[in-house]
């Protein structure tokens, strides 16, 4: 299962979040977002764990609480829609 884990400081690390993860099962992988253009982090990642039951219960532990002084909010990631891509004309050109 893929977690969300939002509302993180910007100094947690992977492995921070490993850790917190940990202490309810197995960790298959963790990845923390960053900027494209500066690399900084985002302040979001994502955590998966094979075993539904450990992940479950990490969401319901971890949700709320605080993790490096930044109360995170977890829960079941959800699929990207298409169409939140960017993109697109913005309006422009259009002949009415």
């Amino acid at each position: 299962m893929k977690i969300y884990v939002g509302n993180m400081s910007y100094d947690t690390s992977e492995d921070d979040l490993r850790k917190a993860f940990e202490a309810h099962g197995q960790v298959d992988s963790v990845s923390i977002i960053t900027d494209r253009d500066t690399g900084r982090p985002k302040g979001f990642g994502f955590v998966e764990m094979s075993n539904e039951a450990e992940a479950k219960a990490a969401i319901e532990n971890l949700n709320e609480k605080d993790l490096m002084g930044r109360s995170i909010k977890v829960n079941e990631a959800r699929p990207r829609t298409e169409g939140r891509r960017g993109g697109g004309r913005g309006g422009f050109g259009r002949s009415y």
